[in-house]
């Protein structure tokens, strides 16, 4: 194991106090799991502190695990290149709970919550201007969510008639439609194609006997 790996991790595990939640290693990458309210707290320590020094937020994004209380998982990674070290920061929120926004101390985070918001429905309460990134202006729900369909909700064409684009429930009408290809999953068909034409020079060939 890396030994100065392991020797800010116990030194981020001693400074943040309560704050922590858990603190490990794995596969040579530092992890450590804080309090929801405590966030920004955390990236102001990980950012100022001489000995960490994580000066650049590298993405901000999330994770689904709805069979849990706390269902979001927010992960925020963070670089120092002065130190030459990753680490990784971990929330946990539900659906109805918000969480502080950090763009006051990174402003790269405006985007990238902007995005977590579109694609989680997580709300990231003192954003100065958060607003879907990603999908269309009246998007119905928030596509990474498990409980979200593949098919979403509705669907957009233009109407030649209204001359602008219209929002429709999703019609699946590939479902019904009969395809007369063979298909792998089909199985070995009777007549492959191409058998007709042999069986069309049978039926004109002279029976024995004729």
């Amino acid at each position: 194991m890396n030994i100065a790996l392991q020797e800010l991790n116990d030194y981020i595990a001693n400074s943040l106090g309560e704050m922590l939640i858990e603190a490990e290693i794995r596969l040579d990458e530092l992890i450590i799991t804080v309090n929801r309210e405590s966030i920004v707290d955390t990236l102001k320590f990980l950012r100022d502190d001489a000995n960490c020094q994580f000066k650049q937020l590298m993405d901000v994004c999330g994770a689904d695990y709805p069979e849990q209380e706390d269902r979001f998982c927010l992960i925020y990674n963070l670089l120092s290149m002065t130190h030459n070290f990753r680490v990784r920061v971990k929330i946990w929120t539900d659906e109805s709970t918000p969480v502080a926004s950090v763009t006051s101390v990174f402003s790269a985070a405006g985007w990238w919550e902007r995005e977590t918001w579109d694609m989680y429905g997580i709300y990231f309460s003192d954003h100065p201007d958060l607003r879907r990134i990603l999908t269309d202006y009246g998007f119905e729900g928030h596509p990474l969510r498990k409980d979200f369909p593949l098919t979403g909700y509705v669907e957009l064409r233009y109407d030649d008639e209204q001359k602008r684009v219209v929002y429709e429930p999703v019609k699946l009408t590939q479902e019904f439609r009969s395809f007369e290809f063979l298909s792998p999953w089909e199985g070995v068909q009777p007549l492959l194609p191409g058998d007709e034409k042999a069986e069309g020079q049978d039926a004109d060939a002279p029976k024995e006997g004729t």
